[in-house]
């Protein structure tokens, strides 16, 4: 059975059907509701299942809300209770979500640890990006890590040569020096070396795993002076690898 046209009620017979929008239409039928112009299904737009041009295609409007006294009101109500709120949070809250630390031994260590860290952090990658990228301390000591050093101020690095310690021990950071610093007078106290060092520098000394070590005394932090008994020989030497007897 044939359908109706929704424009004329008109039986629509297939070699004249438009079938859009749910219904069914004559070709002549099918045109917009507002200007009658004839549609076809590349230039029709469908609002509320009927054609229209893309002229008379309803527009959705917008409602424009005027500022009566009473809007006016409830606006400045809503703003005043937004601020009650914030202030009664904020009183809330006030003094909460913070710790004092206090600076213990422990801290003060810690913090002196990674300073010297950052300072070796430093002068490698100063060293490796100068030298072409050679080898680092941790290709000798793969068990040595670095962390990464906050943020800090930048330096200005007088470019001179500079000098490094040899690298540390697995289990310990070495220091380092910038400079090298005159041998003191003699009469200091007996160490034991702990492990092996070979001297990075003209006025540093060699020392073997279970060396001793004479006249020792304190240049700085990380370094000492002192002779070796085996050898005779006499220079700066790391203070981490050196223990007293």
């Amino acid at each position: 059975m044939n359908p109706q046209c929704s424009r004329c009620n008109k039986i629509v017979y297939p070699t004249e059907k438009v079938n859009c929008l749910d219904k069914y239409w004559h070709k002549g039928c099918f045109s917009c509701e507002v200007c009658k112009m004839t549609l076809n299904m590349k230039n029709y737009k469908g609002f509320d299942k009927k054609p229209y041009c893309s002229q008379h295609y309803p527009k959705t409007s917008f409602t424009i809300v005027a500022d009566t006294p009473e809007n006016l009101r409830l606006k400045q109500q809503s703003k005043m209770q937004s601020q009650v709120l914030y202030k009664e949070d904020f009183e809330k809250n006030k003094g909460k979500g913070f710790s004092v630390v206090s600076d213990t031994p422990e801290l003060q260590r810690v913090r002196k640890t990674q300073d010297q860290i950052s300072n070796i952090k430093y002068h490698e990658d100063f060293e490796k990006g100068r030298m072409g990228g050679e080898g680092t301390p941790t290709d000798t000591y793969p068990n040595l890590s670095y962390q990464q050093p906050p943020q800090s101020p930048s330096y200005n690095y007088d470019p001179q040569p500079v000098r490094f310690a040899a690298a540390p021990p697995p289990s310990s950071a070495g220091p380092v020096r910038s400079a090298a610093v005159p041998p003191p007078s003699s009469g200091g106290k007996r160490y034991r070396a702990v492990y092996d060092y070979t001297a990075a520098d003209e006025d540093e000394v060699s020392f073997a795993d279970g060396d001793l070590i004479l006249d020792v005394q304190q240049i700085d932090e990380g370094w000492m002076f002192g002779r070796v008994e085996r050898t005779g020989q006499q220079g700066m030497l790391p203070a981490n690898y050196i223990e007293a007897i």
